[in-house]
């Protein structure tokens, strides 16, 4: 008696499904950090994968089995949920740029600490506004986009559709120009404070030569700095939220691209 319990063509389209759940998920930072055990993101792939699975299963083509060609559809679907899933590293980036030039100008260039999610030195206001932006991440529901649209990916572009030579690269281009004038946005309210305070310490230092103007600029640029950013934590909330509900409409606009 064959006791087969998965279909071969099943278990081929699972894998087919599981490769462009893994390529969005894995871009977004908050799933996918590097401090997260490797057992853990396997297992919250194949979880979601297994519940994306049944809705996914009738847009993904029935196609032979060829090692080659399974492996370039794998590869492609990869390649697609990576494109999806860099909207929202976009975001994230453009944050943790604004922290770092906050830092630097408030003269916090040397306090770096360690980053557990991107293994690497940053600044502590890029890391204080990007555990910010996380939280905001979660709260708002967000990764329940990237859920929805995977499925919906799906319907617009079926598996092996890729093609990267209309306007889907220009339009990645413009959304990663976007991600430094959304870092200055984030940045813009303390360096207009600190180069007011500039400004006021250059003519006292001009009035009173006695005066030790490098020395008051440290305490007073860092008290200001930090007062700013409380008072404009709710304006900082309503940019990043503002480009949180525009995911959908980006993830949609790249998957038409794609196609």
């Amino acid at each position: 008696m064959d006791l087969q319990l998965l279909p071969i063509d099943k278990f081929q389209s699972f894998l087919v499904c599981t490769a462009r759940v893994t390529g969005f998920v894995s871009a977004i930072p908050i799933l996918f950090g590097t401090q997260t055990p490797m057992r853990f993101k396997a297992g919250l792939t194949a979880m979601i994968s297994l519940v994306l699975f049944p809705i996914m299963s009738p847009f993904i083509p029935k196609t032979p089995f060829l090692p080659a060609s399974f492996l370039f559809l794998v590869i492609n679907e990869t390649l697609v949920g990576l494109i999806i899933g860099l909207m929202a590293r976009l975001i994230f980036t453009a944050v943790e740029f604004g922290g770092t030039i906050i830092g630097y100008q408030m003269g916090f260039a040397a306090a770096n600490i360690f980053d557990p999610q991107n293994q690497r030195q940053t600044s502590l206001l890029s890391e204080f506004q990007n555990v910010f932006a996380i939280l905001l991440f979660l709260a708002l529901n967000v990764h329940h986009i990237f859920i929805r649209a995977a499925v919906k990916s799906y319907t617009l572009l079926p598996p092996g559709k890729l093609d990267l030579s209309h306007a889907a690269v220009p339009y990645l281009i413009e959304l990663s120009s976007k991600m430094f004038s959304l870092s200055l946005q984030f940045s813009a309210p303390v360096l207009a404070i600190l180069l007011l305070s500039g400004l006021i310490l250059g003519i006292l230092a001009r009035s009173f030569p006695q005066l030790n103007v490098f020395l008051l600029s440290f305490p007073l640029n860092i008290g200001i700095s930090f007062i700013v950013i409380g008072l404009t934590l709710d304006v900082v909330s309503i940019l990043l939220r503002r480009e949180f509900d525009s995911f959908p409409e980006y993830i949609s606009t790249i998957i038409h691209l794609l196609n």
